[in-house]
Formats: C-alpha cells, structure tokens, sequence
C-alpha cells in the first residue's frame, strides 16, 4: 500500500506530540460499491452487511483501511486524512486512511441496537461531598493569587464487557438520535486503544489553511434565562485564555473576537459560546499549534499552568479523552476540526467511561457547581444507560 487514499472498488475498505514515527500499517479489507470522490478522496458505497473494522466517522465522513498509527503529530502536515484523539495528558493518537466516504446512519453502521448497563450501577470518582470540597479548595486557590478559574472534573465509569466495533457504533447512533451535537464523531481503532462515542458542542480548533477558530463554551443552564453573571465573566476570561494561546503562533494582529457570549441551545441545555479566529504565522503546523493551545481553556482554567497543577492535585482520575480533543484533519486539503472532548464516552480496560465538570470561579457556588456538573451528565447518562429496541 503506498499510503495514499484509493477508491474502493480497485482495492476495497470500508470507507502533546510525542514525536515517534509511525508504528503500523494494514491493508483494507475488501467490500464491493461503486466510486464516487467526497472531500477529494476517492469514496464507495456502503454495504451493511460486512462489519467495517476499524472506522472513524468525523465530519459526516467514515473513514476506514488503516494505514498508519502515530503520535507524532507533524504528521497531519504530511498528508493523507486522519483522525486525531489526543487525552486531556497529552498523549496523541492519529489514525491514518485510506478509504474515505460520506458515513452511513450510525444505526445502519451499528446493525443492532446500544445495550446499556444499569443506570445505577455507574460510580463517579468524586462524589457530592468531595467535588464540592475540591470547590473550596479551587477558592482557597484563588483568594491566594494563584488562578482565577479552575475546571473541577469527575470521571464516571461502569463495567461493560462489550467494546466491540458494533458496540461502539451503537452507542453512538443511541446519542445521534437522542442527542445529536456539531461535532459528534465515532472511532473505532483497537489497535490505537481507540473506542469512543463523542456528542461534543464544542470546537476546539477548526484549521482552513492559515485560519484557525476556536469556540470556547463557558456558562451553562437547563435554559438561557439560567445564565448569569458569573458565566458571562467566566466566558470573557477564557476568551482572553484562548486569544492569548493563539496569539503565540498568530501573525502580528491576526487575532480577534468573531462573537462573544452568544447563547447557544443544545439538547436540554443553554450555553454562552464565543468564536476567536486567528491568522497563523507560515511557519505555524499542527504540532505548535497544539503546543500553544492544548489543552483547551475552556476546560482547564487560566492561568492555564497553575489551573493544571491544581487540577492533578484535586481530580484523583485521568480524565483520558475526556477534555482532549477529538476530530480529524485532511492534511492534503489544509483542513481540520478538533471538538474539545466533552460528552464524551469512551470504553477501556472492560468499562465504560464519561466525564463531566464545572468551572470554578471566586463566585462559585459548592453546590451550584456540583448541579451543573450533574446536569451535564445528565440526559447523556440516561441515554448511555438504557436500552433502546
């Protein structure tokens, strides 16, 4: 395989940088459809009656035939389409392809319906008394001068034996239906240790050549008339957190504010989101966008260094995927979409993982922030947890 994208009735398929070269290539395995081009790679059609393998589906798009695994993210500057999931820690997973094609339904692709574990059977990694003590303590944190808002997250989790491909797409097409979102996406990769169902409402980073935006949410409610001035100050203060990230690899003045604190309504919430673009330098590729940017504000705090120190003091699990970034990148088109890696479930190590957070500010309520911690979690919780027929 020469590691270029091909069509799929001449060789079949379905449709923190660490610096390391890439460690394994596949073919693709054979499915008969007629081509057409999407996206300027060559596409095939679907046929649900032949389990895919590994497969990504981003950007409407489903992405199958593994060629390269990396962590090595210069390489989204060298060509090919990826998918990209890079944990909270930093560790980076890009996923090369090699067939590309619009994706089917979800529900077509899972071919049996999400069987969920009993909805009380999740336990969470902080509980109501020690979320709304790591509230006190963020705080204490401020008051001394170290950060003005701190992201406090917990990670829920339940045993689930069942990570299989056709799990993973179920669940997914489950939140599709249920709770459909702007930057959901669906991976599955096994020999990356990728298997997550993301229905995240927020972007990250969106590259079109030299022009990046990034759509930080800060401030939520059930409905807009729950927002109030505290998530107003905590948007503006993470809007500059991103304007600052980005202006270390934008050209002189290539920074500014597309919309500030717009309300956004989202399946069963309302959320204040703003837009900053940015014009980067010509020297600027994936890897120092992300050594400028990662994690995302939105989900860390500011400053970003103290909110990190306190975060790996107070939150006693890894937050993995949850708060990375998730998304692909067509690296021969200059194009790429990076949704920050909330609502957000993913599987590992025989369980089923979802995180959910709040951030604290001095006008943090303890208990108000473990609510709107629960209520993220929420409607996604109850979809993950039942069982559809």
């Amino acid at each position: 395989m020469d590691g270029t994208a091909r069509d799929s009735s001449d060789q079949g398929g379905w449709a923190g940088s660490g610096g390391v070269a890439s460690r394994s290539r596949w073919g693709a395995a054979p499915v008969a459809g007629g081509p057409y081009a999407v996206g300027g790679h060559r596409e095939g059609r679907y046929r649900p009656s032949q389990w895919p393998g590994p497969f990504a589906v981003v950007g409407g798009r489903l992405a199958t035939g593994v060629i390269d695994i990396t962590d090595d993210l210069a390489a989204l500057d060298r060509g090919g389409f990826w998918a990209v999931v890079v944990d909270f820690e930093g560790t980076a997973r890009c996923v090369r392809f090699g067939e590309v094609r619009p994706a089917p339904p979800l529900a077509a692709l899972a071919g049996r319906p999400w069987r969920g574990p009993p909805r009380g059977a999740w336990t969470s990694s902080l509980d109501s008394a020690g979320y709304t003590q790591g509230v006190r303590l963020i705080r204490a944190e401020i008051a001394a001068g170290e950060v003005y808002q701190v992201n406090l997250c917990r990670v829920q989790s339940v045993p689930l034996a069942d990570d299989a491909g056709e799990a993973v797409a179920a669940l997914a097409a489950a939140l599709a239906r249920d709770n459909p979102a702007p930057y959901a996406a669906v991976m599955y990769v096994p020999e990356a240790d990728i298997r997550l169902a993301s229905a995240s409402p927020e972007l990250f980073l969106s590259r079109r050549a030299d022009v990046v935006r990034s759509g930080p949410i800060k401030g939520t409610g059930r409905v807009a008339n729950d927002l109030w001035d505290k998530d107003i100050a905590e948007n503006i203060m993470i809007v500059d957190l991103v304007r600052n990230d980005l202006g270390r690899v934008a050209r002189i003045g290539g920074v500014s504010v597309q919309r500030l604190c717009a309300v956004e309504a989202h399946p069963g919430l309302a959320h204040l989101v703003s837009t900053v673009q940015a014009q980067l330098r010509p020297d600027v590729g994936w890897p120092e966008l992300f050594a400028a940017s990662f994690p995302p504000g939105s989900v860390s705090g500011a400053p970003k260094s103290s909110a990190l120190r306190v975060i790996g003091e107070l939150e006693p699990a890894a937050r993995g995927p949850y708060c990375g970034a998730i998304g692909w990148v067509d690296a021969e088109k200059g194009l790429g979409e990076l949704a920050v890696g909330i609502r957000t479930f993913w599987f590992t190590a025989g369980r089923l993982h979802f995180g959910s957070g709040a951030g604290i500010t001095w006008g943090s309520d303890p208990w108000a922030e473990w609510r709107e911690a629960e209520l993220k979690a929420e409607r996604l919780l109850r979809i993950a947890s039942s069982t559809s027929e």
